[in-house]
């Protein structure tokens, strides 16, 4: 999956099969806000699942925290329990 980090509109774009997903951010204090997420209508969650998989993997690279503030990223965070030592001290979901 190629995801490109269009700065210039804070979000991370993905196509898949002919069809545009975004997720939106914003950056404050080496804290990456995860706030919206754009998918096509009538499409299940797996794509959106493997972007963000592939957009942790580039942070914590960078040893990035982030804030879920979109519910499918909270869901995220929820089943993925090994991502939870990227989220700042002091947050529980």
């Amino acid at each position: 999956m190629d995801i490109k980090d269009n700065e210039f509109s804070r979000q991370y774009e993905a196509t898949v099969d002919g069809k545009s997903y975004t997720i939106e951010y914003s950056v404050q204090e080496r804290k990456l806000f995860l706030t919206k997420i754009h998918q096509p209508e009538g499409t299940d969650d797996t794509v959106i699942n493997e972007m963000l998989k592939h957009i942790l993997a580039i942070l914590e690279e960078k040893r990035w925290r982030i804030m879920p503030i979109h519910p499918k990223v909270v869901a995220f965070f929820r089943k993925n329990p090994g991502y939870k030592d990227m989220l700042p001290p002091g947050i529980r979901l």
